[in-house]
């Protein structure tokens, strides 16, 4: 036991993974495992998140032991970078195992432009971009808002709607998307007026919070050969890195059913350690509801990043179009991933729900739900550093079918509260400090930087490298920021 904390010492069952067996705790199901460096686990041990983890292998149907990712830190029942797959249909699905932003997520846009031509009107560019797109908490978009039977074709469609009916993106962007943009079973009638009211005009938005787009540039290449099949052709290249995702609507719809279940669980015999584990069987009506409305939700997000995505081609071609012509809105979508959802897949013949929160997708070369120009190379993985630090694109690798459920973190992770940040932080020194190595940043107060700052954070030097030598996925390249857009 930690004479800290008094949960039990994971033991090392490997370099980068340790577990805590099922029999620590008599309503445990399955074993807990991490994947983590010993000075990550030192950090990971200093919230709740190994708590919260325990409680998440109590959960019924659970086909494998529940995973924590080397970013894993407390959020609302599940720990954030937590996954667990429970069996379908007999398995429970629970909100707090995906989260209140539902499909948060990211989009990596590479483009044919070099460093060299872009710093010179990076200002002007970070300026037309926080025009196209409102930030902030509750703020909605100024151009773009669906409603009504609009708005209910929109979460059942997704992004092939965006594209062929009001010609936003491109079509070439749908196989570079998870599930095409568009998740199955998705209905629209099990979101409620409220959680439609919420999102209804915030399409193309970035919200508030550890949201942001941010420019980069490519600083080093790992793999050049995986780097070349994802269209990043070398250092000096300009990217593009969008995250966001399903705003206030997916809030709701979190809310709307967590309430929803913690009233029904006893119905169905269940009892949970923690009320926000909240859960239902996943052929119960109250299961199959939240699945649908979790899938709408999931289709908006896809939908705001890719507006987003839209708005980034226009305002590169706007900008930077006298100076470098037709290249400037040349932005090609690499992959765009979801953070925070469940989806249905198989493993060893048997159908899981696959909760990812705070985690995302690494599905190997030999993945059949990959386009095909990735197959046979991986799916492309992105995990951002903090703001001002590096990020990382990775290729997932088969071994992570087995090892983590095709699953990988998706961030540094948080090291310190958000309170903590801004008692330590100063907004307007680190801004200057960003300013000074060459960042621009735009459209956060002083406060909401501090929220944000890079101590605020695990080392994603670290967390990178844990993924890498588990074999889960294998570093592709690193992008360095020159300009952020914060929310």
């Amino acid at each position: 036991m930690h004479p800290e904390t008094g949960l039990p010492e994971p033991r090392r069952v490997a370099p980068t993974i340790w577990e805590i067996p099922k029999d620590f705790r008599p309503d445990m199901r399955v074993s807990a495992r991490v994947f983590a460096s010993a000075e990550l686990m030192e950090q990971i041990r200093r919230d709740r998140s190994l708590e919260q983890l325990i409680n998440v292998a109590t959960l019924p149907g659970l086909a494998a032991p529940v995973m924590g990712m080397p970013d894993m830190h407390e959020g609302y029942g599940f720990p954030v970078g937590g996954v667990a797959a429970t069996r379908y249909p007999d398995g429970v699905i629970s909100p707090g195992g995906i989260g209140f932003d539902i499909n948060c997520g990211v989009r990596l846009l590479s483009s044919s432009l070099s460093h060299e031509d872009v710093e010179l009107h990076l200002r002007p560019l970070l300026h037309e971009l926080s025009r196209a797109v409102p930030t902030g908490y509750g703020r909605g978009s100024r151009e773009l808002s669906f409603s009504g039977r609009k708005l209910d074709r929109l979460l059942e469609e997704g992004v092939s709607l965006l594209v062929r009916q009001y010609g936003i993106g491109w079509e070439a962007d749908l196989p570079y998307i998870e599930s095409q943009g568009t998740i199955p079973g998705a209905r629209a009638a099990e979101v409620s007026d409220r959680a439609k009211q919420r999102g209804g005009d915030q399409l193309g938005t970035l919200g508030g919070g550890n949201h942001f787009l941010e420019i980069q540039f490519v600083e080093e290449i790992y793999d050049a050969a995986i780097a070349s099949a994802f269209g990043i052709r070398g250092v000096g290249q300009v990217t593009v890195l969008i995250h966001t995702g399903s705003r206030g609507l997916g809030h709701q719809v979190c809310t709307d059913y967590v309430k929803r279940m913690d009233a029904v669980m006893h119905q169905y015999g269940i009892r949970v350690p923690d009320r926000q584990l909240a859960c239902a069987p996943l052929d119960s009506k109250e299961g199959k509801a939240y699945f649908a409305a979790m899938s709408a939700a999931a289709n908006f997000a896809f939908c705001n990043r890719h507006v987003i995505a839209h708005r980034v081609r226009q305002a590169f071609e706007y900008i930077l179009g006298t100076h470098v012509g037709d290249r400037a809105g040349d932005l090609r979508t690499v992959y765009d991933v979801a953070h925070n959802i469940a989806k249905l897949e198989r493993y060893d013949g048997e159908v899981l729900c696959v909760h990812r929160k705070g985690a995302t997708r690494a599905f190997g070369p030999s993945a059949e739900d990959l386009p095909d120009r990735y197959r046979g190379v991986g799916q492309p993985v992105f995990i951002p550093g903090s703001m001002g630090t590096r990020s990382y694109v990775l290729a997932g690798r088969d071994a992570s079918h087995e090892l983590s459920l095709s699953s990988t973190c998706h961030g540094a992770g948080r090291a310190m509260s958000r309170a903590a940040a801004k008692r330590r932080v100063h907004g307007g020194e680190l801004r200057q400090e960003l300013a000074a190595r060459g960042i621009l940043v735009e459209g956060a107060s002083n406060k909401e930087l501090a929220e944000e700052a890079p101590e605020a954070y695990k080392d994603v030097d670290r967390v990178v490298d844990v993924v890498h030598r588990a074999g889960i996925a294998t570093k592709v390249a690193r992008l360095r920021p020159i300009a952020v857009m914060k929310g």
